[in-house]
């Protein structure tokens, strides 16, 4: 019998973290694959379109979302800077308001090119990655609208119960 019980637990304790691991926080759009092209529209030049974005399998100690993203390929260049989302709200629209702050209280911080919102793929030249990452926090973020990518990430330290990413790629 307690053979069987220590076997039953050494089987818990290692099917255990694949269990939890099935259930990680996930991050996709319906415009484009993970490491595959966004959409034409959705660079600054042609026409500036935010990706719809969808999420799923978060923990029940959500208390609200943060979303970054940045070009790896330029530095880290900060293209958008989402907090404070809802746990409410498991997606952004396409074309997601450029505004500092929404109804719901959802705000936005500065991209590199100086402005609220979203500000989409612009490479120099050829083909660059994209990575939206997500972020499940325990609690909602006493920034103001307008922050850095750098203040946010700062501000979210110790409250990140997990991350997913997203990279889409764009340029010729």
């Amino acid at each position: 019998m307690k053979k069987a019980l220590k076997l039953l637990f050494v089987v818990f304790v290692i099917l255990l973290p694949l269990v939890a691991e099935a259930r990680a926080l996930t991050l996709a759009s319906p415009a484009f694959l993970d490491g595959e092209r966004m959409p034409l529209n959705s660079g600054y030049k042609n026409g500036n379109i935010s990706p719809a974005l969808q999420w799923s399998d978060f923990s029940e100690k959500t208390e609200s979302f943060a979303l970054v993203m940045d070009d790896p390929d330029a530095r880290g260049w900060t293209h958008w800077v989402v907090f404070n989302i809802p746990v409410s709200v498991t997606g952004l629209e396409e074309n997601f308001p450029r505004q500092e702050e929404l109804p719901d209280g959802t705000r936005q911080g500065l991209n590199d090119f100086k402005k609220v919102g979203y500000g989409g793929p612009c490479p120099p030249s050829g083909v660059h990655r994209y990575v939206f990452r997500l972020f499940a926090l325990d609690s909602r973020i006493e920034l103001d609208a307008g922050c850095s990518k750098a203040a946010l990430l700062k501000a979210i330290k110790g409250h990140v119960l997990a991350e997913a990413k997203l990279t889409g790629k764009y340029g010729n």
